[in-house]
């Protein structure tokens, strides 16, 4: 499957398809890169101008971070298709089945792994949103504001997504530690995007 090299309208079609990829995960992963990149294009606009030279160093060291968590959250488009397929096919495995438990055990750790890690990659993505919009170019605050709320629903998209798979989990100490970790992220980063977000809106008001 090569997702990523597909066009936005053959994306979003198969999106729209019953085939089980790409799903809620992939679609986040890839929403959380279109926010992060333009995060990524108020630091292009804001380098070499002569207004904000007293914060160029530390924007860039913003866009070189944007930068690798654009690259991560894509390749996890990929990858989230490639661990979830073996869980829808575990479903089809007849219940009398003895190996049918620990097939499913671990089809679902994988296939939770990875919206785990976007969950993690877009909370990071957050706090580079909230630095964009408080030391970029005004004049492209709105994408800043924008990339965070992206960001914010590829959270929300990552976290349903790895809880979807703990639910189905019999390791019930292990799925309570995953759930912990995204309940964590979910209180810290919330909040975060939320304010981001109004602070920017407030200022067109």
């Amino acid at each position: 499957m090569d997702l990523l090299n597909t066009t936005v309208t053959e994306f979003t079609e198969q999106l729209a398809s019953p085939a089980p990829v790409p799903g809620g995960g992939g679609a986040s992963a890839l929403v959380g890169a279109i926010g992060v990149a333009l995060g990524d294009m108020v630091g292009e606009l804001t380098v070499g101008k002569k207004k904000y030279a007293d914060v160029e160093d530390e924007i860039k060291d913003l866009m070189a971070r944007a930068q690798t968590l654009r690259v991560r959250l894509l390749a996890c488009v990929e990858k989230d298709a490639r661990l979830f397929e073996p869980l829808s096919r575990a479903y089809s495995i007849p219940k009398d089945d003895p190996a049918r438990n620990e097939i499913m055990e671990k089809c679902l750790r994988d296939a939770a792994s990875v919206p785990l890690e976007i969950f993690d990659l877009c909370c990071e993505a957050i706090e580079l949103q909230r630095e964009f919009a408080a030391k970029g170019s005004r004049l492209v605050i709105s994408d800043a504001a924008t990339g965070v709320v992206l960001c914010w629903g590829a959270m929300y998209g990552a976290a349903v997504n790895v809880k979807v798979n703990t639910k189905l989990m019999q390791d019930c100490a292990y799925a309570e530690k995953i759930n912990a970790h995204v309940d964590e992220g979910m209180a810290k980063y919330w909040p975060v995007a939320e304010k981001v977000y109004e602070d920017v809106y407030r200022t067109f008001c």
